[in-house]
């Protein structure tokens, strides 16, 4: 027999980004709005104290948090439990390789403690879960998953599965399940797909320099080529995460190829800042698309995350805009009760859509063009970029500008300085 429940709020998907929205929901919105997680994959247990253990593992993935994710985490008081395990970037070079043009930027000149961090994806997962274990505000359901859900009155009608089947009644389903959403699909949100005919590959690395807290950005004919510092690890103690952007054929050979050939290759692409490459370890690549759903609202629901728009990984944008996604969502909606709106209200969800647009457009469109841009041949073009480059460095004002629009701050209203 199916049992039917009501909860003002489910959030479909417990990746780092639905944990997180769990969490500013729980801090913004009023103390008797029903809130339920529902995630395929089981949740890890709540640790004795609520701070788990973590050691750094030399072949863990990881995520850079731009400054104003951080802002963002401060205000969901997650950001001291995060803290432990992050490694600060307070330098970014950017360079094109082959051509002079080349700028750094520092946190000290913006007044920040750093540009951005960066931390590892099982650190920062368990250090939400954990969180959101202590706020005690939402209710989890792990594993399980939405497998149908239909427009119901001015809501949504779910059907859970795990420990049984469930139907649902929500006002509002936020649907957070990653890239190739199925519940997207089901709920017939189309998406527009560009292929970049690219791959990025991504490893870790070890130098024998340390990268002394710098992150590193060089493009070249192939693709930009990220170095982002990481903490020392058993096997690694000057530890850098490489995102490579690579033609498909490229990335699949340097994925298999022997690890001097690696080394080798990336050394020349790299240059010497970090002294010699000694070791690379797992390496992985995956094929590189822009993903944008053509709806982010309908009545009652949200889409959010890489279900909402997947990006190309140059800058490590794609997290960041999520996550002034989730505060600008959470921020709306407790405007909206306190001004008497029902809970999925298409004209609150509007205007959050409307707030957000420009961030967005922003965000993408830069993610997208440079790239292409850096990779282009023309020699004209090749000056022009290099001559910007050098500018950031000679002319103060817009290189302040920049650094706001990369570390996400512009976009964010009254919480940063």
């Amino acid at each position: 027999m199916t049992m039917s429940i009501n909860r003002d709020i489910v959030i479909a998907g417990g990746g780092m980004v639905g944990v997180s929205l769990a969490l500013h929901l729980g801090v913004v919105l009023p103390a008797d709005t029903t809130i339920l997680l529902v995630e395929g994959f089981p949740f890890p247990g709540v640790v004795d104290g609520g701070r788990p253990d973590y050691h750094p593992a030399f072949d863990a993935r990881s995520t850079a948090l731009s400054y104003s994710s951080r802002l963002i985490y401060e205000k969901m008081q997650v950001w001291e439990d995060l803290q432990q395990w992050l490694c600060a970037i307070d330098s970014i070079h950017v360079s094109n390789r082959g051509h002079f043009g080349s700028t750094l930027l520092n946190a000290d000149e913006y007044d920040w403690p750093a540009l951005g961090y960066v931390v590892e994806n099982a650190w920062l997962g368990k250090a939400l879960i954990q969180s959101l274990y202590r706020q005690g505000r939402v209710e989890v359901r792990s594993p399980a998953k939405v497998v149908a859900a239909a427009a119901a009155g001015t809501g949504i009608s779910l059907q859970l599965q795990g420990e049984g089947e469930t139907a649902i009644d929500t006002a509002l389903l936020l649907v957070a399940d990653g890239a190739n959403s199925g519940l997207r699909d089901q709920l017939g949100v189309a998406v527009t797909e560009k292929p970049y005919d690219q791959h990025a590959l991504v490893a870790n690395v070890a130098s024998a320099e340390s990268h002394r807290g710098c992150a590193y950005e060089r493009f070249s004919d192939d693709g930009p080529l990220a170095l982002l510092p990481l903490l020392p690890a058993a096997g690694g103690e000057h530890r850098s995460a490489l995102v490579w952007t690579l033609p498909p054929e490229h990335a699949q050979h340097l994925q298999t190829c022997p690890e001097q050939e690696f080394l080798q290759t990336l050394q020349e692409r790299f240059g010497y800042r970090l002294g010699r490459l000694l070791q690379v370890g797992e390496r992985h690549n995956y094929p590189l698309s822009l993903i944008q759903s053509t709806e982010q609202v309908r009545q009652g629901l949200v889409v959010m995350g890489n279900a909402a728009h997947t990006l190309h990984p140059v800058a490590g944008q794609g997290y960041n805009l999520a996550l002034r996604d989730v505060a600008e969502l959470g921020n709306l909606l407790a405007e909206g009760m306190a001004a008497g709106e029902r809970l999925g209200d298409l004209a609150t969800l509007q205007r959050y859509q409307q707030r957000q647009q420009p961030d967005q457009d922003r965000t993408i469109n830069f993610s997208d063009r440079v790239p292409a841009l850096f990779m282009r041949t023309d020699p004209l073009l090749g000056l022009g970029r290099d001559l910007a480059l050098a500018g950031l460095d000679i002319i103060p004002g817009l290189k302040r500008e920049f650094v706001r629009q990369a570390a996400g701050v512009a976009a964010m209203r009254g919480q940063h300085g």
